[in-house]
């Protein structure tokens, strides 16, 4: 006897049934009733001519046909289960877009943004890494990166994102700031340090002010903490124009005196030259372009 299309749902509401081994459980997992889980049960009964339950006053249990059916259902509805959870996840990592980029970048900058592209594109999914090490583009790995470097990197298309700019902030509570009115006044603020590659003698130099004593007192490994640290009060950070901008329009920090100084590093958005960007992680590309 040949399986029927029209069997299909007599068979769900049997094995429904045969698993919970009670056909009110089982109505209500199938948000049916259970006269309808019965009324399914005894037509496939009628079909195969053959007892697949035993019903007495406590409830039901299966006969040793209705078991040998259990099984092989249970089974085939177990394997296509399986067959689609894996479509669903081939689908959905085929709309997923791995990033890496800079902590301070992401929290000021990328962050803020992403609301309109997730508008845009409310069906790509994205994973954001923010780890110090420079990611490596292998298989598996992200599709796309945010860099701030000089713009060349060995197996890496690069795209200009934006270049960027540096300057000395404080927080307007930092005490004997009301005396600082000329470059050089900077140097008597107890000065924060991060692992940028300019730092404030770079800044001093092209300030003009030259044979200082500095007092880097307050050092982090990260732009967002030096900033961070400046909001509270503690010293005077020198920030990057694109990482500074919302402390400075949410008054948190202000500009001192002095030049703004044009960084010898820029952001530019890095892919493997090698593979070819998927759809999602090309439309993030053209957003971030487009977004600059």
């Amino acid at each position: 006897m040949a399986l029927r299309p029209d069997w299909l749902p007599a068979l769900a509401a049997f094995e429904a049934a045969a698993r919970h081994q009670n056909f009110a459980h089982a109505a209500e997992e199938l948000h049916l009733t259970a006269s309808a889980v019965s009324h399914h049960v005894r037509r496939l009964e009628a079909q195969l001519e053959v007892a697949l339950f035993q019903r007495h006053a406590r409830g039901v249990s299966l006969t040793a046909e209705g078991r040998k059916l259990a099984d092989a259902a249970s089974t085939a509805m177990a394997d296509v289960d399986s067959v689609l959870r894996g479509l669903h996840s081939a689908r959905e990592e085929q709309e997923l877009v791995r990033i890496t980029t800079l902590h301070s970048l992401n929290y000021t900058w990328l962050l803020p943004r992403l609301p309109a592209f997730t508008a845009a594109h409310p069906h790509i999914r994205l994973t954001v890494d923010t780890e110090m090490a420079l990611a490596r583009f292998d298989e598996g790995g992200p599709d796309l990166g945010i860099r701030y470097g000089p713009g060349h990197w060995p197996g890496l298309t690069a795209h200009h994102l934006m270049d960027d700019a540096m300057f000395p902030v404080a927080s307007p509570k930092l005490a004997g700031l009301g005396s600082i009115t000329q470059p050089e006044h900077v140097a008597r603020l107890p000065l924060i340090t991060d692992l940028s590659r300019q730092g404030w003698h770079d800044w001093f130099r092209a300030a003009g002010v030259h044979g200082i004593k500095l007092d880097e007192r307050y050092n982090f490994s990260d732009t967002t903490s030096a900033l961070n640290a400046a909001s509270f009060g503690i010293g005077a950070a020198l920030a990057r124009e694109r990482v500074a901008a919302p402390y400075l329009t949410e008054g948190r920090l202000i500009q001192l005196p002095g030049p703004t100084v044009k960084t010898r590093w820029e952001y530019y958005v890095v892919y493997p030259a090698h593979r070819r960007l998927r759809a999602p992680a090309r439309a993030f590309v053209d957003w971030l372009l487009a977004t600059r």
